[in-house]
């Protein structure tokens, strides 16, 4: 693909929408700017444009989203069959071991949220289709990571801002791949803390019928009530039965 196939404008566009997000859910243009890497001037373009086409409310300081953006996000979740064809399966199961349970799938370095049936809230962030997480200190991210070409998955773990959520998060790539290679030969991945303090999880990779990892199912429980220790006793087998019911279904 060529330079000049591409519409520059368009993917700066893009990079504003991306800085937003739960903990800057309004930005000033300096703010914007900063965020992206773009100078002052195109981040005020950007973002006035995205006030014109309802994208986005300005009060003359600071732009926020409004719900319009959501048609870009259910554009993708309404368009590909997987949040339709898991739900159910995740409702029956985070229903029968009464803990939260998600889908995921890998965008880059993080996960992206496509489905989830939630008990309890587990996580001081309100997990929903769409939610992002960094794939190296997550259980469904591991999982996802571990089913890529090591050298991609490196890359990957490299190209991330490593951020140590609590002092059990692993952030050198040594360790990380060890991790990986550990997921492969057990077929599943337990995070004990690392995101977030009190949370642990247990992810395994969705197969498609085409024998291709295509998404990653996990559950999550408060570490006081399950630790790290007993989540494979507790969930795996379930998860692994949830997974065989999918394969057939999923592309």
């Amino acid at each position: 693909m060529r330079d000049t196939d591409l519409i520059g404008g368009f993917a700066k566009g893009l990079k504003i929408i991306e800085a937003f997000g739960e903990a800057q859910p309004r930005l000033s243009i300096a703010e914007a700017a900063k965020q992206t890497g773009l100078d002052r001037a195109t981040a005020r373009r950007c973002l006035l444009t995205l006030a014109h086409l309802g994208y986005a409310e300005y009060d003359g300081k600071y732009f926020s989203l409004t719900p319009r953006i959501l048609r870009l996000g259910y554009a993708y979740l309404s368009a590909t069959p997987l949040p339709h064809i898991v739900q159910p399966f995740l409702d029956r199961l985070s229903e029968e071991v009464g803990q939260s349970a998600s889908v995921s799938v890998l965008d880059g370095a993080d996960i992206v949220y496509v489905a989830r049936a939630s008990q309890r809230r587990v996580m001081s962030i309100n997990l929903m289709p769409g939610s992002r997480l960094p794939a190296y200190c997550a259980s469904m991210g591991r999982v996802l990571l571990a089913a890529l070409p090591e050298a991609e998955a490196r890359a990957l773990i490299e190209a991330s801002p490593r951020q140590a959520y609590t002092p059990r998060t692993k952030t050198e790539t040594a360790d990380l791949m060890m991790e990986l290679e550990r997921v492969r030969t057990e077929g599943h991945a337990v995070i004990d803390q690392e995101l977030e303090l009190g949370l642990c999880s247990i992810a395994l990779p969705l197969f498609g019928v085409k024998g291709r990892v295509v998404a990653a199912l996990n559950i999550g429980a408060p570490a006081a009530h399950v630790p790290a220790a007993e989540m494979a006793e507790r969930y795996l087998a379930k998860m692994q039965g949830v997974a065989a019911e999918l394969r057939p279904l999923l592309q």
